[in-house]
């Protein structure tokens, strides 16, 4: 009988081990699937992806090499992959940089911290976007940069500071040609007009459209190196766009401008937009 009974319990605890490992390998599995997705989020839309097309083809052409007994060109593909991942940190220096921003402002892993309350957003949303159509219909060029997350006081201290309530109408006021601060771009800060007339980086992206001009890439240069989202008008055609997270998305009225920056800063409906938003291929 003590023999049985040994036998029952050695039974019980490798039953409860068995399922303890079983809940602690589904649970890898979704951990290793979740921090591949984010990593997907992070670099779509950026040089990152073609990059990585290319490492592919660096790789597949290593083992083809190889299983054909290639040894001059298994040699020289096995050199070219030694360099390529010394200079992986150096090629990759925006992304990584992107990544330890978003690690540091609790994003990578999570919906982090929002700068705008509910009703800032709200209010500060519907006069931008005001601001953007009465802009558009007159042809008025304009960059108007929000600021979320990362600290933009560098590019502030670059202009001209104001600290005023944002409206509609100081910022047409603002962008109105041949005043003294239309030219650079206006930096809001919550509910507020931080700064106007500040300077801002160029995106560095190769495949852009040689037809926008220096508002659009400077929007897609601070929504590179930052979490900012940046409305643009173009001077030209009148075309109201919107950058964030180093994507334009073009052709918006008032109204669909107000779902986007209401999707991009309201902290409920920014944590409704996901993963299957990004499956659907619709969060561009």
């Amino acid at each position: 009988m003590p023999v049985s009974l040994d036998f029952a319990r050695l039974r019980d605890i490798l039953l409860h081990m068995n399922a303890a490992r079983a809940v602690a390998v589904v649970a890898d599995i979704l951990i290793v699937a979740y921090v591949i997705y984010r990593i997907l989020v992070l670099i779509r839309g950026t040089r990152a992806v073609s990059l990585i097309k290319g490492l592919a083809v660096l790789f597949i052409a290593n083992l083809v090499s190889r299983i054909l007994g290639l040894t001059t060109v298994y040699w020289l593909l096995q050199r070219a992959i030694t360099m390529v991942f010394v200079a992986l940190p150096i090629v990759f220096m925006p992304e990584l940089r992107r990544a330890l921003e978003q690690i540091g402002r609790g994003r990578l892993f999570g919906a982090g911290f929002d700068l705008f309350s509910r009703e800032d957003a709200a209010r500060s949303i519907g006069e931008i976007a005001r601001a953007a159509s009465l802009l558009s219909a007159q042809k008025i060029g304009a960059l108007i940069i929000i600021e979320r997350d990362t600290g933009l006081q560098d590019f502030v201290e670059t202009g001209v500071r104001m600290d005023a309530v944002v409206s509609a109408e100081l910022l047409m006021n603002i962008f109105i040609p041949n005043t003294p601060l239309h030219d650079g771009s206006v930096i809001i800060r919550g509910d507020r007009i931080a700064a106007a007339s500040c300077y801002l980086p160029l995106t560095e992206n190769p495949n852009l459209s040689k037809r926008l001009g220096t508002r659009h890439r400077a929007a897609l240069g601070i929504s590179e190196q930052t979490d900012a989202v940046a409305v643009i008008v173009s001077e030209e055609t009148g075309a109201i766009s919107i950058a964030s997270a180093g994507r334009l998305t073009r052709h918006l009225d008032e109204t669909s401008l107000k779902q986007k920056l209401t999707t991009l800063l309201t902290p409920a409906a920014r944590r409704k937009s996901g993963f299957w938003e990004w499956v659907r291929g619709e969060a561009r």
